[in-house]
């Protein structure tokens, strides 16, 4: 049976991956993300599309609006929005302070306030039982991002989830993180990579290889399947072994 699936920065990279790989087990999907034009283009066959950003509550009132009209229930959450906050508009101030102010908001904004708002919002249309609720983190939840406003922002959500994951489980309602390290073929690097950070995030897996869009859609496209019914509460590594470092 078809399921209803709706999953946050579906437009690109992950979300994306994540979208076909649904599609392609015949179930329904709504891709959500910031950018109309990114949403439209992103060639997902027969799939639904929400533009806004899910860091504003009215916004995310419109896509809970949205999802009654045309699914009702949700089967699947897939929360793969978010990003690197220092590719967002600066704070345009030249104290350090406000700097450090505005990385550490951006940062919290896109990648943990949209996942917990969008949560709240279906919370109550999440199947019961068979839901899936999914939180895609980092690798620098554990090994730091530089600033650390990434990391911690992505961090935060292991919490949540963990908390969620007790909250819905007496519903049959499983809650997982997937947390990716170096995944090639997304926007997160902006338009370009260093080619010598590359070869180093490369260097510190087992596998000596980066990882796809597809790896991390994998992986979530089976904590959402019926064999994985009796995980919850997880935190599953996608990153080459590089989380344990070399």
């Amino acid at each position: 049976m078809a399921r209803n699936v709706v999953i946050s920065g579906g437009g690109t990279g992950i979300g994306l991956a994540a979208a076909h790989a649904f599609v392609a087990g015949g179930d329904r999907v709504l891709l959500l993300g910031r950018r109309r034009e990114v949403l439209e283009k992103a060639g997902v066959p027969g799939a639904l599309t929400y533009a806004g950003d899910l860091g504003e509550p009215e916004v995310v009132r419109g896509v809970a609006r949205f999802v009654a009209e045309e699914f009702g229930t949700v089967d699947v959450l897939v929360h793969s929005a978010g990003g690197n906050g220092t590719l967002e508009p600066a704070s345009g101030s030249g104290d350090a302070l406000d700097a450090v102010a505005h990385d550490w908001t951006v940062n919290f904004r896109i990648n943990t306030l949209s996942a917990a708002l969008l949560t709240e919002a279906l919370k109550s249309r999440l199947a019961e039982p068979g839901g899936r609720v999914l939180f895609v983190s980092s690798i620098a939840a554990y090994r730091g991002s530089g600033s650390g406003a990434y990391g911690g922002a992505k961090a935060a959500l292991h919490p949540y989830a963990h908390d969620l994951a007790r909250d819905l489980g007496p519903r049959g309602i499983t809650v997982n993180v997937v947390a990716p390290g170096f995944i090639e073929d997304t926007e997160f690097f902006g338009p370009e990579i260093a080619e010598a950070r590359r070869e180093r995030m490369i260097r510190d897996t087992s596998t000596g290889r980066a990882g796809t869009p597809g790896d991390v859609a994998g992986t979530l496209h089976w904590l959402a399947s019926p064999a994985a019914g009796h995980v919850t509460s997880q935190v599953i590594q996608v990153n080459g072994g590089a989380e344990r470092g070399r």
